[in-house]
């Protein structure tokens, strides 16, 4: 029974010892919000939001307003640095929430740069919470204009410097990002200084000049030695009118690297302060060696295509059908050219040849026109043809062909000339069987 009392009384002390515990973690958690509300920060999960801000992917805070200082848009993050939700900010006067106008009207309209060029500029100013609470801020800043080009709103994505462990902190994680951004890129990405040498390049271009991206910081072209002095050179040069142009230069580029021919497209731009002056050069550089190859294996694959068509075509437009036993006849279809003329007396010299005809029809029923340059073909196949010993007859000689070659004055001695490509074959066969 005494056992049981002693038991009883242990668990009593423990239960009020948990309950003091349990009062004086509430005291402290209360103190700490009201301490978080005075400084302008949110109160519920103030450590989870602390650790949430402490990342690299953590959203900064986003404020947009008019030229007249009217607040158009104000995230959490704002909420959260600020100590304003956004219902109570938007619509308000920036001022009034921060205690400062980071950005005057007149300067906002002196940042004269288009939407598409996504330029920035920074500035410092001296900020309070919704609590009082002092901040040292910093607002990178861009200006919208509408589609006349009017400026009609800031945006800004704003850190607290007061504190410069987190600062540094932040501007490391964001760095970080960018590394990581570049260097999972299917393109060679890096930035120079004025004078050439390197402050940022991607892994692909590190691997690609055989070398670590911190061997590359701080040396040019000539240093690092990765292609030969005259295509540093070239290199060099394009770089320079980048930077003297002060425009962005887009072009396709050979450079010999390891023995062999590279082909890359390449996109070279300078790269401006924010007021404008020129500070360094960027490039972005994919190789497109196997496309360029594809592409000429491609082109001789269509050259041959085109030739193997052309010439199955030549054959066909001029076909060389055996009529008789020493008969032949080449029926004319389409438009006769100088090429399609030589192709008609290689074709009927072989065919004449090879089956020794003694008789060849040249039928041009199915000739779009007969001009000068058609009847000279023609009579021009009709007298090589004879000098092998061969009658040429010609069928197919309309009305108006006929009135044609004698306007023409085209000279048909020795050539049979005849209506209809039927008449020409039984006028050869004829003399066939004489």
């Amino acid at each position: 029974m005494r056992e049981e009392l002693d038991e009883a009384g242990r668990l009593r002390a423990e239960n009020a010892e948990l309950r003091a515990r349990v009062e004086a973690l509430e005291k402290a958690l209360a103190e700490r919000s009201n301490g978080h509300a005075q400084n302008g920060a949110a109160p519920a999960g103030a450590e989870a939001l602390d650790a949430l801000e402490g990342l690299p992917t953590a959203v900064p805070a986003v404020i947009h307003w008019r030229l007249d200082g009217e607040v158009t848009y104000w995230n959490d993050s704002a909420e959260r640095l600020f100590g304003w939700s956004a219902s109570e900010a938007v619509g308000r006067p920036l001022a009034d929430l921060v205690g400062a106008v980071p950005v005057s009207a007149a300067a906002a309209r002196a940042f004269n740069f288009a939407r598409e060029e996504s330029r920035f500029a920074a500035t410092m100013s001296e900020c309070r919470t919704k609590g009082g609470h002092a901040l040292s801020c910093r607002w990178t800043y861009a200006v919208l204009r509408d589609g006349r080009g009017d400026a009609y709103e800031l945006a800004a994505l704003v850190d607290d410097t007061s504190d410069r462990e987190r600062r540094e902190k932040t501007v490391q994680g964001r760095y970080q990002l960018l590394l990581q951004l570049v260097d999972n890129a299917r393109s060679s990405i890096f930035v120079k200084d004025t004078a050439g040498r390197y402050v940022l390049a991607n892994r692909l271009h590190a691997q690609m000049m055989n070398r670590h991206v911190l061997e590359l910081i701080g040396r040019d072209e000539f240093e690092l030695a990765a292609v030969d002095p005259a295509a540093s050179e070239m290199i060099v040069a394009k770089e320079r009118e980048v930077m003297t142009g002060g425009q962005v230069m887009q072009f396709e580029e050979v450079v010999p690297i390891g023995g062999a021919q590279h082909h890359f497209f390449t996109v070279k731009f300078p790269i401006h302060d924010e007021r404008g002056a020129p500070i360094g050069m960027g490039g972005i550089v994919t190789e497109i060696t196997s496309l360029k190859r594809a592409e000429a294996e491609r082109a001789a694959l269509q050259e041959e295509i085109i030739f193997a068509q052309q010439a199955a075509l030549r054959e066909l437009s001029t076909p060389l059908i055996p009529l008789a036993d020493r008969v032949v006849a080449m029926p004319l279809v389409g438009t006769i050219d100088s090429g399609r003329a030589e192709q008609i007396m290689e074709t009927l010299l072989s065919g004449i040849s090879s089956q020794g005809a003694h008789t060849a029809i040249l039928d041009i029923t199915g000739v779009r026109a007969v001009d000068t340059h058609v009847a000279d073909a023609l009579t021009r196949t009709a007298r090589a043809a004879q000098l092998l010993g061969t009658r040429v007859v010609l069928t197919g000689v309309r009305p108006e062909v006929a009135q044609t070659l004698v306007t023409l004055g085209v000279d048909l001695s020795g050539i049979t000339t005849l209506s209809t490509l039927q008449s020409g074959i039984a006028h050869a066969l004829r003399h066939a069987r004489r």
